[in-house]
């Protein structure tokens, strides 16, 4: 009878012995799995921070991006701004003063606007007064390019025939300008007397815009 508790107490402790075995095993590999998981996570959180990383990146592009966009606008705008149009009426100051010689008008065009503009060619020269309206003739130079500015100024000359007739001749009042490549027109007051003529006298002339002092 000893003998066969003695036996049945060496397998109840084997089998403890087993159940123990059997929970460290179980333990190990609920560890293991913990472990296991624990890296994914790691390395999930690695992955994201590259991924934002590359967002950053790639809004950096984006930026840098854009720059060259607004680069480009500001280039575009200079363009526009450098002045290759020409100079409109409603962006010009008109005013008048006497020549150096007699009988000439100079007439000055100062910009206005914002940007560098062009003048180039002849401008609409028309005297009027009381007795009729006569338009000037164009000279013989030839019309140079002109950039003018902003707050600059540019001029042409107005050629006439002084009155040394001894008669009360013509009297024009008012000078209707029209600058070249331009339909509007601007009204300056002058006062300029030249000889009654029937036409065979000197013509009334005008210079293109950027010649004569």
């Amino acid at each position: 009878m000893r003998v066969q508790k003695l036996s049945l107490l060496a397998v109840a402790v084997a089998a403890g012995l087993s159940l123990t075995a059997c929970q460290s095993g179980d333990d190990s590999s609920a560890g293991s799995d913990d472990s296991s998981s624990s890296a994914q996570s790691s390395g999930s959180q690695s992955s994201g921070s590259q991924d934002s990383g590359g967002s950053s990146a790639s809004t950096g592009n984006g930026t840098s991006t854009a720059g060259s966009d607004a680069s480009t606008g500001g280039s575009s705008n200079g363009g526009s701004g450098t002045g290759t149009g020409a100079c409109q009426t409603s962006h010009l100051a008109f005013s008048s003063s006497g020549g150096m010689a007699e009988g000439t008008l100079i007439v000055n065009l100062k910009n206005t606007g914002s940007a560098t503009c062009t003048l180039k060619g002849f401008p609409g020269a028309d005297l009027k007064g009381k007795d009729g309206t006569v338009s000037a003739e164009r000279s013989k130079l030839a019309p140079p390019s002109v950039s003018v500015k902003p707050g600059e100024e540019t001029r042409f000359t107005l050629h006439y025939p002084s009155n040394d007739s001894g008669g009360s001749g013509v009297t024009f009042t008012s000078l209707v300008v029209t600058p070249p490549n331009e339909t509007h027109s601007h009204t300056l007051p002058v006062t300029i007397n030249v000889p009654a003529t029937d036409g065979s006298g000197p013509a009334i002339t005008v210079d293109p815009v950027g010649t004569g002092k």
